[in-house]
C-alpha cells in the first residue's frame, strides 16, 4: 500500500512534464522581416556587378545580432551588419556573386543570428552569358 501511495504521485508528476511543451520561445527575441528572401538575377553579362542587397527590418523588441552569414561555396561572398540592429531598425546584408562564372547558379547564404528564427537562408539564382549571348537574346527576343 505503501509503494502505491508514494508511486501515484511521482507517476502524476511525470505526466504532467511530459505534458509541457519542449520549449518555450522567447517573446523577446528580436525577429527578423526580410523584404524578399530571394533574388533573381536573371541573365547577365559576365563580368557584370554581382552584388545585389537584402534588406530586413528588426521588428522584435531586443537588440538582434547577427553573428554569421555562412556561403554555399566560394563563388559567393557575403557581407552582414557587424553592429547590433535595434529595434524596429532596417539594414542590409550585400551579396556578391563571382559573374566570371559562365551558367547557370543557385546559391544559398545562410545567416545565423539571436532572432526568433536563429537561421535564415537567403538564395540567389540567375545566369550568367557571354556579352555577345545576351545581345543575341535581346535581338531575337520579345521580352527584352
Amino acid at each position: 500500500m505503501k509503494n502505491l501511495t508514494l508511486s501515484i504521485p511521482i507517476i502524476l508528476c511525470g505526466i504532467i512534464a511530459i505534458a509541457q511543451p519542449s520549449s518555450i520561445e522567447n517573446l523577446n527575441a528580436p525577429v527578423v522581416k526580410f523584404e524578399t528572401e530571394i533574388i533573381d538575377y536573371g541573365i547577365i553579362k559576365q563580368g557584370s556587378d554581382g552584388v545585389r542587397v537584402f534588406t530586413f527590418t528588426n521588428t522584435g523588441n531586443s537588440t538582434l545580432i547577427i553573428s554569421e552569414a555562412q556561403k554555399s561555396c566560394g563563388c559567393t561572398v557575403p557581407s552582414h551588419p557587424k553592429e547590433p540592429i535595434l529595434p524596429k531598425t532596417s539594414s542590409v546584408i550585400k551579396v556578391k556573386y563571382d559573374t566570371k562564372r559562365l551558367g547557370t547558379f543557385n546559391k544559398t547564404v545562410t545567416i545565423l543570428s539571436n532572432a526568433n528564427r536563429p537561421s535564415i537562408t537567403l538564395r540567389i539564382r540567375g545566369t550568367v552569358v557571354v556579352a555577345e549571348s545576351l545581345e543575341d537574346l535581346k535581338s531575337n527576343s520579345s521580352i527584352w
